[in-house]
């Protein structure tokens, strides 16, 4: 793949380790500059009250708003309940071969699910999640390899199923693009 740029912009608070964590692994995934950003946003106007939950939809429109000049990909990283109006919740999302993605930690961390914490697991997950929107942006679509980070993730048992890199397929794809 080409040099290219990558931005993470973290809406909200986040451990610097995790932010590097994530960072680091999208530079090896994807062969980038990695470039960490905070941005201040009022979240409140992104939430639903009747679903309880932040629209996907409106964030990636709001994230238009902080593309930083040079930068190829733009992700934002929320810890908020996300929803598109189709589905019950999603854990991010991404403008198919465009240069926009949002994920989220709120649906990953053990503790959602009645099982004590686990930090390593929920930056594995976090980081799969970045990966797999990332990847969505470089054109790539859901891949049926089992282990490719671009299969599919309806539950967080899926994620942690499938690997945290692009299969030969799928990285192919996106150096041929």
């Amino acid at each position: 793949m080409d040099r290219c740029s990558i931005t993470l912009i973290s809406f909200g608070i986040f451990e610097k380790d995790l932010l590097d964590q994530v960072a680091t692994a999208i530079g090896q995934e994807f062969g980038c500059q990695v470039n960490l950003k905070e941005a201040l946003v009022d979240l409140s106007v992104f939430f639903d009250p009747g679903r309880r939950q932040y629209n996907g939809n409106n964030l990636l429109k709001e994230l238009e708003l902080h593309v930083q000049p040079g930068s190829v990909k733009t992700i934002g990283l929320y810890n908020v309940d996300l929803f598109i109006p189709i589905l019950t919740f999603i854990f991010g999302q991404a403008v198919l071969g465009g240069d926009i993605a949002i994920a989220s930690m709120y649906r990953l961390n053990n503790e959602r699910y009645g099982m004590p914490p686990d930090k390593m697991l929920l930056a594995e997950r976090f980081k799969k999640e970045v990966i797999h929107e990332l990847g969505h942006t470089f054109g790539l679509i859901h891949c049926n390899s089992p282990d490719c980070v671009m299969r599919s993730s309806t539950y967080v048992e899926d994620i942690d199923l499938k690997g945290l890199h692009l299969c030969e397929v799928c990285r192919l794809a996106i150096i041929n693009r």
